[in-house]
């Protein structure tokens, strides 16, 4: 019933940009905070940057200043804008949104399959 679906991954040459989306399904209703994680081969999956209700925005240092992420509440959509990007951001890249489903009043998370980034010249 619920579900996350990621777009706008691709190849990029280092300097590139990307803007990634995610659309939640309506059965989202209640959103608290939406994030975006990313995952390289063989590493452990990392969080990239995060914004919540009120709009405060999160991003871990090596980002910032790159990468904006921003939503769009009415749309239940989430956008992560992508500049200068260097091959150390290949990865594949989750949206992730907490919130209340439906059926489901408890605060969760809820996760996409993923948008791969390939950053390569």
């Amino acid at each position: 019933q619920v579900q996350l679906v990621e777009s706008g991954g691709g190849l990029v040459q280092p300097g590139g940009s990307l803007r990634l989306s995610c659309v939640a399904s309506e059965n989202i209703f209640s959103i608290n905070a939406m994030r975006w994680y990313r995952q390289a081969p063989g590493k452990e999956r990392e969080l990239v940057a995060a914004i919540d209700i009120g709009g405060s925005t999160n991003y871990v240092d090596s980002m910032k200043g790159r990468f904006t992420i921003s939503m769009d509440i009415t749309k239940n959509t989430v956008f992560l804008q992508m500049n200068s990007l260097k091959p150390e951001d290949t990865a594949v890249y989750y949206c992730n949104i907490n919130g209340r489903a439906r059926l489901n009043p408890r605060l969760a998370d809820y996760w996409g399959q993923g948008t791969l980034v390939t950053v390569s010249s």
